[in-house]
């Protein structure tokens, strides 16, 4: 759902751009309390991880494919107001070095994907704790849902982006009712890996998970008379030295990014399909970033593809995991609003 140049017109493209700045700066002094639980390297890895399994496009049904988003995983392992720091930080990264979304719309890219996603699946999170049993483990199905959820948002966004400023005049409700109905099949699939990460992450180190950490179970204590009282822990379970388990998260990041990724569907994603569909694909203009060497996550000069593409997988996780870790320590330095 990455947008290219040509998709809005200026005054839609710099309004999206002001938006994500506002967001991105107020998530630098709201991040603060999160980052300091678990330190900026989570945060770098994080942003690496979703970038590297953004990589990975899956195929949704008629010849179209999805990818995942990962606002609602990025929520519940870092924080909602850190997540917003790492999808900017993929979203740039992705922009910048391999010319995926257009430069004029990194805006929107970050106001969709960075804090649209983030932001509806961290709330549908939350309100699911609120029902569901005390525990740690009811973090998978509540980010599950939210994951779900936020992808038909953020598509139903664009679609009102689209309404005030779209390059080409196309019947709303036709696209509504696409962009909507893909983007709900591709939101399935952005579940199901959610579901995955944090599952195997919440059952290992459940302390590394930011949703989780603040899910103690009730204490329920026992007077000398035998009446019982419940008490609820008002301080987050902390967060224990991480240092082998981040190892092994950068491992499987490496190994997703430079061979996982290799198995991705061709298929145009929803966007583009829905673009070619109702004929306002014609609009996009190429990246301004077209002639990087590592545009389209390919090695410019390497002949071989395979070895092109997971080089330059290699070297996205690794530009992203400094770039996430830079920005989260300059977030943990300021001073917490």
């Amino acid at each position: 759902m990455h947008v290219p140049d040509g998709f809005f017109d200026a005054p839609t493209s710099i309004a999206t751009g002001l938006i994500a700045a506002g967001a991105v700066g107020f998530s630098l002094q709201r991040a603060n309390r999160e980052i300091r639980e678990t330190g900026p390297a989570l945060a770098g890895l994080t942003a690496a991880f979703v970038f590297a399994v953004q990589m990975v496009n899956f195929p949704v049904g008629a010849g179209t494919s999805g990818h995942l988003l990962g606002g609602a995983l990025a929520a519940a392992l870092v924080g909602p107001w850190t997540a917003v720091l790492v999808m900017s930080t993929v979203l740039l990264v992705q922009g910048l070095l391999f010319a995926d979304g257009g430069l004029t719309a990194i805006g929107t890219n970050i106001t969709l994907m960075g804090l649209v996603t983030v932001l509806v699946g961290y709330f549908v999170t939350r309100a699911l704790l609120q029902v569901l049993p005390r525990r740690t483990g009811s973090v998978v199905p509540a980010a599950t849902v939210g994951a779900l959820v936020s992808v038909p948002v953020a598509a139903l966004c664009f679609t009102g982006l689209y309404a005030i400023g779209g390059a080409v005049d196309i019947p709303l409700g036709k696209l509504a009712t696409a962009m909507v109905g893909w983007h709900i099949l591709v939101g399935i699939g952005e579940a199901v890996i959610t579901a995955a990460v944090l599952g195997a992450v919440v059952a290992t180190r459940p302390d590394l998970v930011y949703a989780a950490r603040h899910l103690q179970q009730d204490l329920v204590l026992v007077d000398a008379d035998g009446n019982t009282s419940t008490v609820s822990p008002d301080k987050p379970i902390a967060a224990k030295p991480a240092g082998r388990s981040l190892g092994i998260g950068v491992a499987v990041t490496l190994i997703v990014a430079g061979g996982v990724s290799l198995f991705a569907s061709a298929h145009p994603d929803g966007l583009e399909f829905v673009g070619a569909k109702l004929g306002f694909e014609s609009a996009a203009k190429g990246s301004a970033v077209a002639g990087s060497p590592l545009a389209d996550y390919g090695v410019s000069g390497i002949g071989n593809a395979q070895v092109s593409g997971a080089l330059a997988g290699i070297i996205g996780v690794l530009v992203t995991i400094a770039l996430g870790l830079a920005i989260a320590k300059v977030a943990s330095l300021r001073k917490a609003s």
